[in-house]
C-alpha cells in the first residue's frame, strides 16, 4: 500500500510539473498591442489598433455552455481547417462577445493582412476586420465560469457608472490562457467606452 501511495505521489508531482512547465513554455504567445490611456482603480482604459480575428456565431452567451465550442470551431481553421490547409499561428487573448449576439473570436496574427488568410473550411467561421477602439478592462486570475465573469463585469461597470464613462457595444471576455495553464492565469473582462 505505502508503494502504491509513493508510486501515485511521484507520479502526481511529474504530472504537475508537466503542467507548470507547459504553462511557461506555451506562455510566450503574440498578444495584440495597446495603449493604456488611463488607470481609475482595477479598470484600464486601452486604445487597440485595428485588428483582424476569425469568429464564430454562438448559440448564447454563457461561457460555461458555449465557451468550447466556440473555441473548438474557431481552433479548427487555425490548425489547417482551410482552404490551403494551412497552420495558423495562436494568439491571445481568444476573446468572447457576450451580448444578445454572441460571438467567440480569435484575433489573427499581425503578419497577415486580411486578404492574405485562407478562407476558412466551415460556413460557421469568418474573417473580419475589427475597428480601432478604446477598452475599459478589468483583469484577473484564476479559471473563469459564468459566475466569475457576471462578478468582474458588475465591477467594471460601477467603476465606469462611478467614473461617468458611457459604455457601448457588448461585453467581451477575453481569456489569454490554454486549458492545461495552471498557474499565471490571465482573463479580463472589457467592453468598448466611449473616449474623447
Amino acid at each position: 500500500m505505502t508503494k502504491t501511495f509513493w508510486i501515485l505521489g511521484i507520479l502526481a508531482v511529474l504530472v504537475i510539473a508537466f503542467f507548470m512547465f507547459a504553462s511557461f513554455r506555451f506562455s510566450n504567445i503574440e498578444t495584440p498591442s495597446y495603449r493604456v490611456i488611463k488607470t481609475l482603480g482595477s479598470v484600464e482604459l486601452r486604445a487597440y489598433p485595428q485588428m483582424t480575428i476569425a469568429q464564430t456565431d454562438l448559440r448564447s452567451s454563457s461561457f460555461d455552455n458555449e465557451g468550447s465550442n466556440g473555441f473548438r470551431t474557431v481552433a479548427n481553421y487555425i490548425f489547417g481547417g482551410n482552404q490551403t490547409g494551412q497552420k495558423i499561428a495562436m494568439t491571445a487573448p481568444v476573446i468572447m462577445e457576450m451580448g444578445d449576439s454572441a460571438r467567440l473570436s480569435f484575433v489573427m496574427p499581425s503578419a497577415y493582412e486580411l486578404n492574405e488568410l485562407p478562407q476558412p473550411n466551415s460556413d460557421r467561421v469568418s474573417l473580419q476586420q475589427t475597428p480601432e477602439k478604446t477598452l475599459a478592462v478589468i483583469q484577473y486570475g484564476g479559471f473563469s465560469d459564468d459566475d466569475k465573469i457576471k462578478k468582474y463585469a458588475d465591477k467594471l461597470m460601477a467603476e465606469l457608472q462611478e467614473q461617468g464613462i458611457a459604455a457601448k457595444g457588448s461585453l467581451l471576455y477575453m481569456g489569454y490562457n490554454s486549458p492545461w495553464d495552471v498557474v499565471n492565469r490571465r482573463n479580463e473582462v472589457a467592453i468598448e467606452v466611449v473616449w474623447p
